[in-house]
């Protein structure tokens, strides 16, 4: 099933299946970077942290991702996740 996501700088995984994670993360940082968001927030639940530990690895795979860190209390705590993302290299 398709999701039609904002590409607003959130990405709430909730919505999607555990399995499609990583794939949904690297496709929405694309669009994010595309779209000139550089600063994006994962919400992927606290949980026990199988999920949170699916997006670190996918955010360490991530050409555009320059760092990563826990979202502070005010943004979901260990529950989402804070990503700094490059600019898309100039195509052409």
């Amino acid at each position: 099933m398709a999701h039609r996501l904002p590409i607003d700088g959130t990405l709430d995984l909730h919505a999607f299946l555990p399995e499609d994670a990583a794939d949904v993360v690297s496709d929405y940082l694309d669009a994010c970077a595309e779209a000139g968001v550089l600063e994006v927030r994962v919400v992927h639940g606290k949980g026990i942290g199988a999920l949170r530990r699916t997006v670190e690895a996918a955010l360490a795979r991530h050409p555009l991702v320059l760092s990563f860190r826990t979202a502070g209390e005010d943004a979901g705590g260990w529950g989402a996740t804070w990503v700094s993302l490059s600019r898309p290299a100039v195509k052409g």
